[in-house]
């Protein structure tokens, strides 16, 4: 919103997008027009071409920013700190009962079908979203390593893009079969292999002892 340099500006700025996305959730981004939005937020044209001076596509990226931002805040408190095995087992209740919730219908990529999944924007937007989800995953999993639940040699980074791959394609076959078990085996065994971690490296750490006697 290159149009709202001052708080009240910024303010109403996403007031708009609040309400567009709450529009376009309902209806359908291949239905809502801009006269919907309008009416909905209360704002005229000449004022939604002043925040949003390209028109929908303009604004379409904005709610895909704020749907982006959603995915991220739906996750939290339980994503913000994963530091121990219960805070891992509510995260993963959380997720999955998003995308439940969500079925098949993923607003922020009907976003991405109506501006184009290629367009510079929208991959920014992808590419954003991806990298601070791997990122909390990351930091999640070097708190259990600082708390003794993780082995100190996991490749933490390998492992949250993994994780968060098996996500993402849990997410999609759900949203192709309304089947959420891919989802859950995802999770499931991504929390396993950590957990598993421990385990090995306490058995190598015991048969490296010198024998006793």
């Amino acid at each position: 919103m290159p149009n709202a340099p001052t708080a009240k500006g910024r303010a109403t700025g996403a007031r708009i997008v609040e309400g567009a996305a709450a529009v376009l959730r309902e209806q359908g981004v291949a239905f809502a027009t801009l006269d919907d939005i309008r009416s909905r937020t209360g704002t005229s044209k000449s004022q939604l071409f002043h925040y949003f001076p390209d028109g929908k596509d303009e604004l379409l990226l904005a709610v895909a920013r704020f749907e982006a931002d959603r995915v991220l805040e739906d996750q939290q408190p339980h994503l913000g700190r994963l530091d121990s095995w219960e805070s891992w087992q509510q995260w993963r209740d959380v997720v999955v009962e998003r995308y439940e919730l969500q079925g098949d219908h993923c607003p922020l990529g009907s976003l991405f079908l109506q501006v184009g999944r290629s367009r510079p924007g929208a991959r920014a937007i992808v590419t954003e979203l991806m990298r601070q989800w791997q990122e909390q995953l990351a930091r999640g999993m070097r708190a259990l390593q600082a708390n003794g639940l993780v082995a100190p040699s996991l490749d933490v980074d390998r492992t949250a893009a993994a994780l968060l791959a098996g996500i993402q394609g849990g997410v999609a076959i759900m949203m192709s079969t309304g089947d959420s078990t891919h989802l859950r085996a995802a999770l499931d065994t991504g929390i396993e292999h950590l957990r598993a971690t421990t385990a090995a490296a306490g058995t190598a750490a015991t048969e490296g002892e010198p024998a006793q006697g």
